[in-house]
């Protein structure tokens, strides 16, 4: 069976940080981008960052960009989202998914999805 799996999430004070974890079974990840997108409490899922397959191309959000690092191990078939400096409307539940193409902000060009970890940043 072909699964994303999100970890990493959690309770954090603003300016805090956590790094989430995407880890594949069932298929490699060498060959997919990878985005990363978040749904907050009443809002419409958002797309956050995504890493091509080669990890040569990282792209940001702009509400994201210097705080939140990307990076990938083919080796080890895993995907990571540091996030740095996080604020309280970081809260989300955090999804990762794969795309055979290539990177997109859009997020029904991505063929497989994880079930999320959730972000609260709060003091």
């Amino acid at each position: 069976q072909l699964q994303l799996v999100e970890s990493g999430g959690g309770l954090v004070q603003p300016g805090g940080s956590l790094r989430l974890s995407c880890a594949a079974s069932g298929f490699t990840l060498n060959n997919y981008a990878i985005g990363w997108f978040r749904q907050g409490p009443g809002k419409e899922r958002e797309w956050v960052s995504c890493i091509s397959s080669s990890g040569g191309g990282t792209y940001y959000a702009d509400s994201v960009k210097g705080r939140f690092t990307i990076s990938r191990d083919n080796a080890k078939n895993m995907v990571y989202l540091q996030m740095n400096s996080l604020k309280p409307e970081d809260t989300a539940v955090y999804y990762c998914a794969a795309d055979f193409s290539r990177c997109s902000r859009i997020f029904n060009e991505y063929e497989y999805w994880g079930q999320g970890t959730q972000v609260t940043v709060s003091s």
